[in-house]
């Protein structure tokens, strides 16, 4: 291992920061067709059915979601870096078969190579961060890397449709392409180091305990991961139906090119954008309580969409169902990151990456069959009620509990532990911090049970013992950790007035 090897975004920002810049190039090859190639199929090549023009998506899905399983399988073993370029290097075709592509066949196996670049780079470019910066800020980092790609979508998909609406559907729009691959060919190749020394260095202080199967676990038998990657399955699935729908249901209300092209990009540009705050969010708020509102939100909101009529009406539900989404799609991954060991981390990524970018497939063929069989509408409305239900899927199963009220009753002073410490009552310092935050500084008695894993680490100990949760400063993580703690059994569970800055100062 680099002896000179260190976690965290500051230790790491120049790398940081270049992934950020080539995954914005991920986001822009998806850009691309984000607004206009449902008009090609119907104006260029005459195709009427939904289910038909929705293939190019359906083929999207489940490449991406196929390759995106074998980039986590094959991170530790082939390397990331050499992922990601192999990722660019497919993507090179791509601007040349959608200016030429003579039939639609030619069109769906684009989607087949943007689907493996998609697998292959954005998945790359996760794993990647997550590993450079440790558990203290993986929230944060996801919702940079997360925003970057989806900001560069929006304003893709923007600028290809006034581009469409001003010199036509095909070729000027694509030659956007030719610089996102070069640019991220050239970027990856000899700027990008590999990152599998800074993994090394968190496996030696993680307490995640270990998957007996990775896969199973992370599809459903674990119920944070299950619920997570169900919600991410639905998530996409959704989106894949304002991808391929979206844009045909505007036309049919007599939108222009223009105006389409505006409302399909405020979507993801507002979830770009909303992705640097709610990333933050994750990293501080309760996981469970985010998923679960930002689910219900997008499910409303789609519900809403059938009932919509003027432009004000579809930009503004446009921006609150990019607001949820922003909510949910950073705490999918720092979800999945403090649930799973260090060594295991690109592996069960993989699999929720294979599930959620699945959704697109089945969202695609679903929607594509309802609304050929009964219209539209319809399929809009279903595919809201499934995102609402998944988001119950998330209040019910998911164990983390809701964020827990600061009580002052439940506040006990380091003077008064001092007291117990000293006389004869059993008890126990717990730090609930990150292993890398306690190993900077914590109370020379407490052992460290990271909060994300508290509920399975705390053990068979005596429900009469007095357990004292720490974190910094106190009254975040370890009020929600005495919340916990007491729903679990441990009825006389504190946590720490003053956090361990207070102990040790």
């Amino acid at each position: 291992m680099k002896k000179n090897v260190e976690l965290g975004l500051k230790n790491n920002w120049q790398q940081f920061t270049l992934l950020v810049i080539i995954n914005a190039f991920v986001g822009g090859m998806v850009g691309l067709e984000r607004s206009i190639l449902p008009q090609i199929a119907e104006v260029d090549f005459a195709i009427a059915a939904k289910t038909a023009i929705l293939s190019f998506i359906i083929v999207f899905g489940f490449t991406k979601a196929i390759t995106n399983y074998f980039t986590g399988v094959l991170a530790n073993k082939v390397g990331r870096k050499n992922l990601l370029v192999m990722g660019w290097v497919i993507a090179l075709p791509l601007p040349f078969i959608l200016i030429y592509a003579d039939s639609w066949g030619w069109i769906v196996f684009a989607n087949v190579l943007l689907g493996i670049n998609q697998g292959l780079t954005w998945s790359s470019t996760v794993v990647m961060k997550i590993d450079l910066v440790g558990e203290k800020d993986r929230g944060l980092a996801m919702g940079i890397n997360e925003s970057a790609g989806y900001l560069a979508v929006g304003a893709v998909a923007f600028l290809t449709g006034w581009i469409a609406a001003e010199y036509g559907l095909r070729p000027y729009p694509f030659y956007l392409g030719f610089g996102f691959a070069g640019l991220g060919l050239l970027g990856s190749w000899f700027f990008v180091k590999d990152t599998e020394h800074h993994v090394a260095k968190e496996m030696t202080t993680s307490a995640v305990r270990k998957l007996k199967n990775i896969f199973w676990e992370t599809t459903w038998k674990d119920n944070n991961l299950g619920s997570i990657s169900q919600a991410g399955l639905v998530n996409n699935l959704n989106d894949g139906m304002v991808w391929g729908l979206f844009p045909i249901l505007l036309a049919m209300k007599g939108f222009g090119l223009a105006q389409i092209a505006v409302i399909v990009a405020v979507y993801p540009v507002v979830w770009g954008l909303g992705q640097l705050f709610t990333g933050k969010m994750a990293d501080h708020f309760n996981k469970k309580k985010m998923l679960f509102w930002g689910m219900f939100l997008q499910g409303v909101t789609l519900l809403l969409m059938v009932f919509a009529h003027t432009y004000s009406h579809y930009i503004v539900l446009s921006v609150i169902l990019g607001l949820g989404t922003a909510i949910v799609y950073p705490t999918f991954l720092a979800g999945m990151a403090d649930y799973t060991h260090p060594q295991q981390r690109a592996a069960s990524i993989g699999v929720f990456r294979l599930w959620r970018d699945s959704g697109y497939a089945f969202g695609a063929i679903l929607t594509g069959i309802i609304a050929d069989t009964l219209g539209v509408m319809p399929s809009v409305g279903v595919i809201a009620g499934l995102t609402i239900f998944s988001s119950l899927i998330i209040l019910v199963r998911m164990t983390t509990p809701p964020h827990v009220a600061v009580k002052k009753s439940d506040c006990i002073s380091p003077e008064e532990v001092k007291a117990h410490m000293a006389g004869s009552r059993q008890l126990i310092i717990v730090d609930v911090r990150s292993a890398a935050e306690y190993a900077e500084q914590h109370i020379p008695q407490a052992i460290n049970i990271p909060l994300a894993t508290l509920g399975r680490e705390i053990g068979p100990i005596s429900k009469d013992t007095l357990i004292i949760a720490a974190c910094g400063k106190g009254g975040g993580r370890s009020a929600e950790a005495a919340g916990l703690l007491q729903t679990l059994g441990f009825k006389e569970s504190k946590w720490l007035c003053g956090g361990t800055f207070g102990w040790v100062n």
